[in-house]
C-alpha cells in the first residue's frame, strides 16, 4: 500500500462525522471517560459489557434525576439480585456527543467504587454502557486511548 493511500484511523473517522474523546486508563486497566449528565459533569468507566449505562443511587440529586422504582434487578462486577431503578429522559454529553431522552438505570455501585478505592484508583460516579455506546455508534481506538462517537 501506497502511503499516501493510507489513512489513518483518526482522519477517517473525523471525514465521516465522528468526534473523538480521550480515554483514561485507570490502575485496574478500565478506561475512564469525563462525561455531563444533565449538565453535571462526572466521571465513568467506559463498559461494553455493560447493557445499560447506570449511576450510583447516591447521585440521584447531583445529576438532577427523576428516579421510578424498577422491577429489573441487576447484576455484574460480582454482585446479583440488585435492587434497582430507572431515571428516563436524561441528557448525556460525550465531548461534542449529545443524546436527549436516555434512559439510566440506577443501583448501589459500592462494590465497583470499594474494588476501585482498593486497587488505588479513584472511585467513579457510574458506568457508560453498551446502550449509549450502541447510540452513539462508537468505536474505541484501545492503542491511541480514544472514543469515536457518531454525531
Amino acid at each position: 500500500m501506497k502511503l499516501q493511500e493510507h489513512i489513518q484511523l483518526k482522519e477517517f473517522l473525523l471525514e465521516r462525522g465522528y468526534v473523538r474523546k480521550k480515554l483514561h486508563l485507570t490502575k485496574t486497566n478500565h478506561f475512564e471517560i469525563r462525561a455531563s449528565i444533565n449538565g453535571v459533569k462526572g466521571s465513568f468507566i467506559l463498559d461494553t459489557g455493560a447493557s445499560s449505562s447506570c449511576l450510583d443511587f447516591e447521585s440521584i440529586n447531583r445529576f438532577k434525576l427523576k428516579a421510578k422504582d424498577s422491577e429489573v434487578k441487576a447484576a455484574g462486577a460480582g454482585a446479583i439480585d440488585m435492587t434497582t431503578q430507572i431515571a428516563p429522559k436524561n441528557k448525556v454529553k460525550i465531548g461534542k456527543w449529545k443524546k436527549d431522552k436516555v434512559a439510566l438505570i440506577l443501583f448501589s455501585l459500592s462494590h465497583v467504587n470499594t474494588a476501585l478505592v482498593n486497587h488505588n484508583a479513584k472511585p467513579v460516579d457510574g458506568i457508560i454502557g453498551a446502550d449509549i455506546l450502541k447510540k452513539a455508534k462508537a468505536i474505541i481506538d484501545y492503542d491511541k486511548k480514544y472514543l469515536y462517537l457518531k454525531l
